[in-house]
């Protein structure tokens, strides 16, 4: 069963932001050929649109695991979890981040989640997850 899932989409402005390919295309290929220049320009802005949206990961907690992207956490193996916002999340990020842990970031996205790995096998002391709702997630992985 599922106790929480959240995709990590881009926000508008970085699909907006995308733009920018076609301009960049054009003054490439027009040279060459202004046919090869637009069709170039509209593949390659369907490409990177498509890249966004598909190479967003999902960050999901069951009633048996913890998953961020494509890895996955038995639950029998979280220890304390946390959850930070703000200035307190980037200092997690940045100063405080433990260079052996597991880490799942997004520029855009705010927040963060530190689950501990409880497991004497695993080398990684915590995974620190972006998240938009810390509390959320850390509610579901304590319930």
């Amino acid at each position: 069963m599922t106790l929480y899932r959240e995709r990590l989409w881009a926000p508008p402005a970085l699909y907006l932001a995308t733009a920018l390919v076609i301009p960049a295309s054009l003054l490439v290929f027009l040279p060459i050929s202004v046919l090869a220049g637009v069709l170039v320009a509209i593949g390659m802005e369907i490409g990177v649109l498509v890249l966004l949206w598909a190479l967003a990961p999902t960050v999901e907690v069951t009633d048996t695991e913890f998953r961020a992207g494509r890895a996955h956490l038995p639950r029998d193996v979280v220890g304390e979890v946390e959850g930070f916002e703000g200035a307190a999340a980037t200092s997690q990020r940045g100063p405080e981040l433990d260079a052996r842990a597991w880490t799942l970031f997004r520029g855009y996205v705010r927040g963060v989640v530190k689950v501990e790995v409880r497991d004497e096998a695993d080398p990684t002391p915590y995974w620190l997850v972006s998240v938009r709702r810390p509390d959320a997630v850390v509610a579901a992985l304590r319930s």
